[in-house]
This record gives C-alpha cells, sequence and structure tokens, in this order.
C-alpha cells in the first residue's frame, strides 16, 4: 500500500528550508495575484519575504473564509481521559519519566466530566488520552464512546496511532474525526525529543494518517508542535501531508491546527519562536492555500490573539478548556498536559465571537445524517 512515505522521502529538509528563505518578494506578489495556489505559493506565503504583506493576506484571508463557511466558529471542548502515558517526550507534561500522579477516568468520573461540558452548552468533544497502549487503548477507547455517545452530536479523538482496523472499530463506534500530529516533520530532530516509547518510531506515526483515511473516519486533523523545529520548514512539510491526504482520501474533510510550544512539568524550552505575527501570517498562508480547510485555535493562545484571530480564517475554538483528566469536576488539581492561556468560559467565548459580527456553532453535525436508511 502506498503511504505519504513515499512522497515525504522525495523531498529534503534542507533543501526546502533553503527555499522558503530565499523567496523573494515578486515571488510573494505572484502568488498573491492567482485565484488558484499551490504548494509552491503556500510555501511563498510562509517565507520571510511574505511579511510585509501579512495586511493583504489577513483581508484575502478573511474574504475566502466568508465565502467557503460563513461567518460562522464552531465550539468544541477537550475531555482529557487518561495522563498515563508509556512515552518519553521531552515537551510534554504527561511524559514517562516525569514523577507524577496518574490517573484514567472511570465510566462514573467520564459522566461527571461529560455532565460540566453540556452545562457548558458543548455538543461537540475532543477525548485525549496520553499513549499507554496496556490500559487505555482501544477497548478502553470504545467504553468511553459507548458511555458518551448519547450526550454529543460530535466525537473525536486525539489518542496514539492506530491500527487500521482499530480506526474502522472507531469510526462504527461513532468516532467523527481523528486528530494526529507528527510534532515535527524533522526525521533526525524527532529522535531527540521522543526517547523512548511507541512514539519514538517516526515511520508508524507519518502513516497514521493513511490508516485513519483507508478507514473511512469522515475528518481527519493535523498539525505539528510549533516550537521544535524552524515553523516555516514544520509547516511546509505539514502542507505536503495534507495535499497528498486530500488527493488520496479525496471523500474525508481536513482541519489543521496550530498547537505553540506551552509550558508544562519537565518542559523543555521552545527551541524556535513563533511570535504572534507568525502565527497570523501562517494561519493566513493555509487559507489562502486551500479554501476547504478548516482551521481550528485553541486556549494554547492567549485572549487578544484569539479576539483579533477570528475573521483571519478560523472556523473552530475551543474554550474553558482543561488538560488534565478530571479536570471539569473529578479531579481539577491533576496534573495538566500543558498549561492553557486562555482561561475564559465557553459563554464568555461565544460572547466575543458574536460580538466580532460572527455565529458561534454549538452543532452542525448528527450522527443519524450518516446512517443508512432501513
Amino acid at each position: 500500500m502506498k503511504t505519504f512515505k513515499s512522497i515525504f522521502e522525495q523531498y529534503d529538509w534542507e533543501t526546502i528550508k533553503s527555499k522558503i528563505f530565499k523567496t523573494t518578494s515578486r515571488e510573494v506578489e505572484q502568488s498573491l495575484a492567482k485565484t488558484k495556489r499551490n504548494l509552491d505559493d503556500f510555501l511563498a506565503l510562509i517565507s520571510p519575504a511574505a511579511q510585509p504583506y501579512l495586511e493583504q493576506m489577513a483581508q484575502l484571508s478573511h474574504e475566502l473564509t466568508k465565502k467557503r463557511f460563513g461567518k460562522t466558529i464552531q465550539m468544541y471542548a477537550p475531555l482529557y481521559l487518561s495522563n498515563e502515558c508509556q512515552n518519553i517526550c521531552t515537551y510534554c507534561g504527561f511524559s514517562l519519566d516525569n514523577k507524577i500522579k496518574r490517573k484514567t477516568l472511570t465510566d462514573s468520573e467520564i459522566k461527571l466530566e461529560v455532565g460540566a461540558l453540556k452545562k457548558a452548552g458543548f455538543d461537540h468533544v475532543l477525548l485525549v488520552t496520553g499513549e499507554a497502549n496496556y490500559t487505555v487503548n482501544i477497548n478502553y477507547f470504545l467504553n468511553a464512546i459507548d458511555v458518551i455517545k448519547e450526550q454529543f452530536s460530535i466525537i473525536s479523538v486525539e489518542v496514539q496511532p492506530l491500527s487500521t482496523e482499530d480506526y474502522e472499530r472507531l469510526h462504527e463506534a461513532g468516532v467523527y474525526s481523528v486528530l494526529v500530529y507528527q510534532e515535527t516533520y524533522h526525521q533526525e530532530v524527532y529522535k531527540q525529543y521522543h526517547t523512548k516509547g511507541k512514539k519514538s518510531n517516526f515511520d508508524y506515526r507519518l502513516e497514521t494518517p493513511d490508516r485513519v483515511g483507508s478507514a473511512g473516519i469522515h475528518k481527519i486533523g493535523l498539525g505539528v508542535l510549533l516550537g521544535l523545529e524552524d515553523w516555516r520548514t514544520d509547516s511546509f512539510f505539514n502542507a505536503l501531508h495534507l495535499d497528498y491526504l486530500q488527493k488520496t482520501y479525496w471523500q474525508t474533510k481536513y482541519t489543521v491546527s496550530f498547537p505553540r510550544l506551552r509550558p508544562a512539568e519537565g518542559v523543555i524550552k521552545p527551541n524556535f519562536i513563533m511570535d504572534d505575527k507568525d502565527l497570523a501570517q501562517l494561519i493566513c498562508a493555509y487559507r489562502l492555500w486551500n479554501e476547504d480547510l478548516e482551521i481550528s485555535l485553541s486556549t494554547r493562545e492567549d485572549e487578544k490573539f484569539r479576539n483579533n484571530i477570528i475573521p483571519l480564517g478560523i472556523t473552530s475554538m475551543s474554550a474553558g478548556s482543561k488538560t488534565n483528566p478530571g479536570g471539569y469536576v473529578v479531579d481539577p488539581q491533576s496534573l495538566e498536559q500543558f498549561e492553557i492561556s486562555d482561561e475564559r468560559s465557553s459563554f464568555e467565548i461565544a460572547s466575543i465571537i458574536s460580538n466580532s459580527g460572527y455565529e458561534p456553532v454549538w452543532k452542525d453535525w448528527d450522527r443519524t445524517f450518516s446512517q443508512k436508511s432501513n
């Protein structure tokens, strides 16, 4: 079976990085003048040469997003089920070498957390766990989905990479989307950040979206952890990955996220700093390259940035997030995976969205739509 690996191996990190930084203003202007853009245009739009054109990019991004998605922002919340993990990753609070209290939610605890999310208005939940294959595995996921599925119209998951067969089981159980981040596409540097555990297998993680696509999952989410490597080069490879997936699994929808490295227990400082203007440029570049791509922004970002970025291409936002298992009700003091920055409630965020002239969308999909009629 052909996978993204065969495409990835045709590209060299340093060659792409050099091309990005050698981009000229003329090349940026040529990309901006187009109505349909390709990966070469994306490369130009994330380059340093494109920075003076950010205002023009923002206006174009706003118009394209409004045309394709209207003035709506989907609302969602993460539900952390477990912080057990068998990997050692130098940037994660859940890393195996961190001496922390480990917790995995029981059915009754999951129900308590769900109750809090429903009171906060959510109908879209993202289930998140560490990567502990012996305890937090496919059987645990299926059970958790069974516990909560009557409460949410959309269930997404962000868990360890699984087999195609397991993704098929998740699909049958009602999972709408799967998020899996490569963290960094720099293969050598990847080894330095992932020193132990299944996650240290670069190729297995790289080919995970292929397995998700083969299983027929409705939507796939990609992204890189911004701060591990040069954000421009990493983002090009992320776009390359998305481009391949869209052409291969063309019936699937796609979303991209922009997690910037945040403080957490035992976490390294970012090796590469990405400021707010850089992130705004990247968001706009994705929108100008791909009109159909959903773009998500989490509570990792601060209030001011999230307020101002709403019109520039974002289609979904989390709110009131807790990044620890039981963080909403059961065990608020358990260790977070990372510190959030925007601590406003879901209703406060919804009000900000409304005051910006947009509509916060709590529900835009129902599983009954995908069920075959008898």
